[in-house]
């Protein structure tokens, strides 16, 4: 009798939330005030708690001075052909896991890999004039920043318990994967890397490295 006493009570309960609450909408979680170190103020208003991100991920590039630099030589030309074809974009499109998060073109990758039969064509128009005029878009080069929180941390008024993650169009992210492939490729050719280069190179970091752990073992 008791436990449907509380039965009774939880329906009764949920069947005001339904009628009362439910329609409402949702309140947006409230940024925590933040402070840079733990030596500053707390920051209350939102423009100054974004400056105080922006400074934190963000940081200023000096550009080098490379005018003293009067002599430079070529070591090897490399020709490659500039068309992208249509396995190369149906190949990379089918590469990226459909359910990512929504890019800032708000275009679903699930989108492209399902229709990709109708936009093939189009992105591979798209993609070899952008390299044919050597033309990257100004779309192409936007981004939108999400802050997230870091997990299991005491106190969430300090910019270092915070990190980001940058959603790209994702149609640029496939041109920029197809470029950085046909690199790839032409360096491994053409003997553009050192045979024990361990980093930017298709299959051969683990290889590489377990190679070197052998060696130290066998050399101990």
């Amino acid at each position: 009798m008791h436990e449907l006493s509380d039965a009774l009570k939880s329906i009764w309960c949920f069947a005001k939330w339904v009628r009362i609450k439910s329609q409402l909408s949702k309140k947006l979680s409230q940024f925590l005030s933040l402070k840079w170190s733990d030596i500053d103020q707390m920051t209350m208003t939102f423009k100054k708690k974004i400056e105080i991100l922006r400074e934190k991920f963000f940081f200023w590039f000096f550009q080098t001075n490379i005018n003293n630099i009067t002599d430079s030589f070529i070591l090897l030309t490399v020709t490659s052909d500039l068309h992208i074809s249509k396995e190369e974009v149906r190949q990379t499109i089918k590469r990226v896991k459909a359910d990512k998060a929504l890019n800032v073109s708000d275009i679903l990758n699930k989108v492209l890999q399902t229709n990709l039969a109708e936009l093939i064509l189009i992105l591979m128009s798209l993609f070899n004039a952008c390299v044919i005029h050597r033309y990257h878009s100004k779309q192409f080069k936007k981004a939108q920043m999400i802050v997230l929180w870091k997990s299991k941390k005491s106190n969430y008024t300090d910019s270092k318990t915070y990190w980001f993650i940058a959603l790209l169009d994702i149609i640029s992210k496939a041109l920029k994967s197809i470029m950085i492939k046909r690199l790839s490729d032409i360096a491994e050719t053409h003997h553009m890397l050192f045979d024990a280069q361990m980093r930017v190179r298709c299959k051969q970091f683990m290889i590489l490295t377990l190679n070197l752990l052998v060696n130290q073992i066998h050399t101990v």
